[in-house]
């Protein structure tokens, strides 16, 4: 029962990457079962070390060479949320994010939770995209 069940899940992530022209190679699928799955915002080095465990055949520039390809064919998007560090986000809709400064972590705020105003009246911009980076400590037993 349980083989079926991973079976399923690898099919999906199959479908998913084929859908977005992307040949799914052992590899690219590894990586795809976390990457496109997590709530984290993992960097590549953590991504690496993840997929690592699973697959230690894989290499460091596999996995910084498939985010990149994830990021191209829109599976996934590249935020720079800390100084020099880039991590990779699954959810494609828009929302804000929420940096834990004691633990780094970085959690999804919606869309809905805060209100941008006069974007659209900002002189000599044209802004077709935007969000918000919060910073501060999460309080005990509260989610975004």
């Amino acid at each position: 029962m349980r083989r079926t069940k991973v079976m399923k899940i690898e099919l999906d992530e199959a479908e998913v990457l084929e859908r977005h022209g992307v040949l799914p190679s052992a590899q690219r699928l590894a990586i795809a079962q976390y990457v496109l799955r997590t709530d984290e915002h993992p960097s590549a080095d953590q991504v690496f070390a993840r997929v690592k465990r699973a697959l230690p055949m894989v290499s460091r520039a596999t996995v910084y060479n498939t985010l990149n390809l994830f990021v191209d064919r829109g599976l996934l998007r590249a935020h720079v949320l800390a100084e020099g560090r880039v991590v990779f986000d699954p959810n494609l809709a828009p929302h804000h994010h929420f940096i834990d400064e004691e633990t780094g972590a970085i959690h999804d705020v919606p869309w809905s939770a805060l209100a941008v105003s006069n974007v659209d009246a900002l002189e000599g911009y044209d802004v077709h995209e935007y969000q918000v980076v919060l910073r501060g400590k999460r309080k005990k037993g509260r989610a975004c």
